[in-house]
């Protein structure tokens, strides 16, 4: 999911980032490699042994992971987590960064376990794609073994979903303007809930 906008939706693009809201990825990865890029083109630097990994492992690392991730939302949150405010926007599911800060991973859980392949879903924040990249890496090293990434797709991206994205052979005027129509109600509501 790639969010372009026209016109006037230029202006709401920035709106929507001003919002910080969370997008959605599904990462592939294969335990036993490691690259200079960590990815699964990059030039191998070293080759390990997997068959130690178990899904249970690699789901207790995830949990880890998302609960270091938690405390530091709330603490990139400016909200005093004692007060009725920050009950309200917790029930809401709108506790988020209202500043700039370093990534932040949300939700994390794994989808497949194929060994040496794997795939998990992550819910994050201010990411890029080195930084999944990387993370696929750092998971590897925490199972005593290695890790590269094979694949980051966007499947979410605030309120647009895969369902709300035009296939190339939907790049026309029609389909286009239909999207545009489609989408406006998601967007304002989003606005008028974050901002």
């Amino acid at each position: 999911v790639s969010v372009l906008g026209i016109g006037h939706g230029n202006k709401l693009l920035t709106d929507l980032y001003h919002c910080h809201l969370t997008k959605v990825y599904t990462v592939g990865g294969l335990f036993g490699k490691a690259t200079d890029d960590f990815s699964d083109t990059g030039k191998l630097v070293e080759k390990t042994t997997f068959d130690h990994i178990t899904r249970e492992k690699l789901e207790r690392i995830v949990a880890v992971i998302q609960g270091t991730n938690h405390k530091a939302l709330l603490m990139h949150s400016n909200i005093d987590m004692k007060t009725q405010e920050a009950y309200e926007l917790a029930v809401k599911g709108l506790i988020r960064p209202m500043g700039k800060s370093p990534p932040i991973i949300t939700a994390i859980r794994c989808l497949q376990f194929a060994p040496p392949e794997f795939q998990l879903e992550v819910h994050c924040l201010h990411e890029t794609q080195q930084y999944l990249r990387k993370m696929v890496h750092e998971i590897g090293l925490e199972l005593k073994s290695s890790a590269v990434c094979t694949q980051v797709r966007r499947i979410r991206d605030g309120v647009f979903t895969l369902d709300d994205a035009l296939l190339r052979t939907q790049w026309n005027l029609q389909s286009i303007q239909k999207a545009i129509w489609d989408c406006q109600l998601k967007v304002r509501t989003e606005l008028e809930k974050t901002l």
